[in-house]
């Protein structure tokens, strides 16, 4: 699904993917209707842009992914800013690539969102991953006494968590265990239900938090 409120660069993107084998199950021009065709249409695929009338776009990731987690959000977006690549990271965007791209960079992007690995403009990936250490460096709320014992993960589990703290993709984690693709994304989502969190942000978090992107 492809959402822009610049109906000819939205055509476009859209045939474009369309041309490529991608099945296009819907398009919005604007938050709220895009908040409305998602929940309807189902794609597997958001590409989304920030600058949205009605709703923002992080407003809109942030609902959307909310509601359904399996959800991959690709942000398309003429902005570079850093605090604007942050804020739809901690949405719930997969990734984030600038509106500079070629035609062969964006049908790729969308590729490798499809699947789960985390797609950034050059340059803004080591941003994102400087963001999950700050985020890390923050004291932790204390612990209720009464909160319940952490979930035991299994060994692979941590193995693959502890790759993905270290900024690797899916495809890197995959060929570096050697094991399939969805193999990595099944403990990925096992990993994120015993943990009870919500995306691979929380996921990165939550593993530097406890040094295992420096085992």
């Amino acid at each position: 699904m492809v959402v822009d409120d610049h109906p000819m660069w939205r055509d476009a993107v859209a045939r474009d993917l369309a041309e490529a084998g991608f099945d296009v199950v819907a398009t919005a021009g604007d938050g709220e209707q895009a908040v409305r065709r998602a929940a309807a249409a189902g794609p597997d695929v958001l590409v989304l842009d920030l600058n949205l009338p009605v709703k923002p776009g992080v407003q809109v990731c942030k609902e959307l992914v909310g509601g359904r987690p399996e959800l991959r959000v690709l942000v398309l977006s003429a902005s570079g800013e850093h605090a604007d690549v942050l804020e739809a990271v901690k949405s719930g965007a997969t990734g984030y690539l600038l509106k500079s791209a070629s035609t062969e960079e964006l049908i790729d992007a969308v590729r490798r969102t499809a699947v789960g690995d985390p797609v950034f403009t050059p340059g803004l990936a080591g941003l994102v991953l400087g963001e999950y250490r700050r985020l890390a460096s923050e004291p932790a709320p204390a612990a209720g006494a009464d909160e319940p014992k952490a979930p035991q993960l299994t060994e692979r589990e941590t193995e693959v968590l502890r790759l993905v703290a270290k900024g690797l993709s899916y495809k890197q984690i995959a060929e570096r265990l050697v094991i399939s693709h969805r193999t990595v994304q099944n403990h990925v989502q096992n990993t994120l239900g015993k943990l009870q969190l919500h995306n691979r942000v929380e996921l990165v978090r939550y593993a530097i938090e406890r040094g295992l992107d420096d085992a």
